[in-house]
């Protein structure tokens, strides 16, 4: 016979049991500078490096965090100019991309990682159009 009063606590301890013995890997996007900027943007901001953050992880296989840092330029009149740092944290390497600026915040997310991705598949000489025989 079970008693309903204990059903939750016996639940509770096995998910607390099974969280311990088989930890979760938290995927890790770090973003630094999107505090300055307005709801849309950010919005934006965190829907491009989500998106481009599953891309790198299939190119990588063990990525470890992803830092976006988005500066801000507004020198004079209504418009602002945006520049974009992308740092990829793989055990084996540390690769950033810095060199994406532009007046459109879509459009430098884009160029920072393109340029990510390039590096990758520069370093790593990983590379979807060649597919190796003995992997």
């Amino acid at each position: 016979m079970l008693v309903w009063g204990i059903f939750p606590a016996i639940i509770e301890n096995y998910i607390n049991l099974n969280k311990r013995m088989f930890p979760m890997k938290e995927e890790v996007i770090q973003f630094i500078g999107v505090k300055d900027l307005s709801d849309e943007e950010q919005a934006t901001v965190n829907m491009l490096s989500t998106e481009y953050y599953g891309k790198i992880k299939r190119s990588l296989k063990n990525l470890t965090s992803l830092a976006v840092q988005v500066k801000t330029y507004q020198k004079e009149g209504a418009k602002k100019k945006y520049s974009v740092n992308v740092r990829v944290i793989a055990p084996t390497h540390i690769i950033e991309a810095d060199k994406a600026s532009d007046w459109d915040l879509a459009r430098t997310m884009h160029k920072a990682f393109k340029n990510i991705e390039h590096e990758i598949e520069h370093k790593l000489k990983v590379s979807s159009q060649k597919p190796r025989g003995y992997e």
